[in-house]
């Protein structure tokens, strides 16, 4: 728990601390069967280790911040939030499905975001040991060292997050370029791969939201990359609709091709 000095850290380390304390706690239910709950008319699943961990969220930053919005995954949206310049938008667990199957893929996210652009964010995945943070104007960080997007370019092999079905209405010239990855189960976490130079770029689908996105969005952006929509504009959050349409993560040398071959491609 953040004791009573918090409300006198900065943003950044306020949420560090934050996210290593609900990773600690999600860690305790990991691979230990934890009730699970499913939602979105059956959709995704929810379990005891996201609540836990989104209560011990909520605790440390809206006690440290009373004056920011709240958007989280596991906690009943609120227009309130619209009123305010700055929100902490989390997801207690990033690829929950990941996490209750067993696989290490799995990471807290927490940003602050000011007039709809994340300002701070942090990735925690604990079961790595892994810990990537970011902040406007700094250098994008994991476990404390400076980490940058692939230099790869051209012909070069690029290894990309996505879909089989995708890549088959992309130019057979370029298909043969890509190197399809395993699937991540963690959306932010695949973001961060690309980060850190081990991907190229990673396709997102329809209906991710703001708390899958908003912190990896930013370590991004200062690993040198960016996530944009598939017209190259960067994403908004903190609007009344928090799910966003196809988007594209990538390294900067790559991102415009990769724009490319998703504006051209073919069904099938």
């Amino acid at each position: 728990m953040i004791d009573s000095k918090a409300s006198q850290l900065s943003d950044v380390d306020l949420i560090v601390g934050a996210a290593l304390e609900a990773g600690k706690i999600a860690l305790g239910f990991f691979r230990q069967s934890p009730e699970v709950w499913w939602k979105n008319n059956g959709q995704s699943p929810v379990s005891a280790a996201d609540f836990a961990a989104n209560e011990s969220l909520a605790a440390a930053l809206r006690t440290a911040r009373p004056d920011y919005g709240w958007l989280s995954e596991e906690t009943d949206d609120d227009a309130e939030r619209l009123k305010h310049a700055t929100v902490f938008v989390v997801d207690p667990i990033d690829g929950t499905r990941g996490f209750l199957s067993g696989l290490d893929l799995w990471c807290v996210s927490v940003a602050v975001v000011t007039d709809g652009r994340p300002v701070a964010g942090v990735l925690y995945a604990p079961a790595l040991g892994e810990l990537f943070v970011a902040t406007a104007g700094g250098q994008a960080l994991k476990n404390g060292e400076p980490i940058s997007v692939s230099q790869r370019v051209g012909d070069d092999i690029n290894r990309l997050a996505t879909g089989e079905e995708m890549l088959k209405g992309f130019d057979p010239d370029f298909r043969k370029t890509v190197e399809r990855v395993k699937h991540v189960p963690s959306l932010a976490y695949r973001l961060a791969m690309v980060a850190d130079g081990r991907l190229e770029g990673t396709i997102v689908k329809r209906n991710s939201h703001d708390w899958d996105l908003a912190a990896a969005d930013l370590i991004l952006e200062r690993a040198g990359g960016a996530l944009v929509d598939l017209s190259g504009k960067a994403l908004r959050y903190n609007r009344a609709e928090v799910s966003h349409d196809e988007l594209c993560g990538a390294s900067a040398a790559q991102l415009p091709e990769f724009l490319r071959q998703l504006s051209n491609r073919r069904d099938g």
